[in-house]
């Protein structure tokens, strides 16, 4: 997170900054046409990237149908998935939660409206908020092709209703691995409410989610233990 230091320091010294950049408003947007039908089977994993992890992860901790959410890094080799590298923007891993979830009550499609509505600016490119660079990219990475078929049908839906008011550059890459980021990284926000980061970026998403999706939204959240 570029603006962190920053943010540490402002909000040391004087509270939370007002003039420092807000999280971005959530859209109401329909939901996609193209999904999965709900049923009982296995605990299904999606993989997204939507800027800084920590906000991410805590929004989906929040989703009822959620099981688990790890933060961590999908796109690069095994050899460069960690913090300081990735941070450095040159090692194709952007900054990703993986979200396990029962299909049964959550279905991959309404992952992505949650996605698309609340977490995610889908219309900037290489950057979320503050923070600028590949390494928080608007990525969605499909484990299966009915993961593919979904996501690619959905940003469609999305574009020709203009929802956004400009193109979506999300990109869509099949997930070649996913691993997890460091012990401090998972749960920053459950931990770190008062963070200014998390109270300017990320608190209002979690706002927006109640206010968004009632029917998602579950309190207290999950955490990566599931406790």
């Amino acid at each position: 997170m570029i603006w962190l230091l920053v943010a540490v320091l402002l909000g040391a010294l004087v509270g939370v900054p007002s003039s420092a950049p807000a999280a971005e408003s959530a859209v109401v947007i329909p939901a996609p046409v193209v999904n999965d039908v709900k049923a009982a089977g296995p605990v299904q994993t999606a993989v997204l990237a939507g800027g800084c992890f920590w906000g991410v992860q805590g929004v989906y901790e929040h989703v009822r149908g959620v099981r688990q959410v790890l933060s961590g890094y999908a796109g690069g080799d095994r050899a460069t998935a960690t913090y300081e590298a990735v941070s450095a923007g040159r090692t194709r891993h952007a900054e990703s939660v993986q979200i396990r979830f029962d299909p049964k009550e959550i279905s991959y499609g309404e992952i992505l409206q949650i996605f698309f509505s609340v977490v995610d600016d889908s219309t900037q490119i290489d950057y979320q908020g503050p923070d600028s660079g590949p390494q928080y990219r608007s990525n969605i990475f499909y484990a299966s092709g009915s993961q593919r078929k979904i996501a690619e049908a959905y940003i469609a839906q999305l574009g020709q209703a203009k929802v956004f008011g400009r193109d979506i550059v999300t990109r869509v890459d099949p997930l070649k691995a996913f691993y997890p980021a460091e012990e401090y990284h998972q749960d920053f926000l459950q931990l770190n409410p008062g963070h200014p980061y998390i109270v300017i970026n990320d608190l209002p998403k979690i706002d927006s989610l109640r206010k968004v999706f009632p029917a998602y939204y579950r309190e207290p959240p999950i955490t990566v233990k599931g406790n």
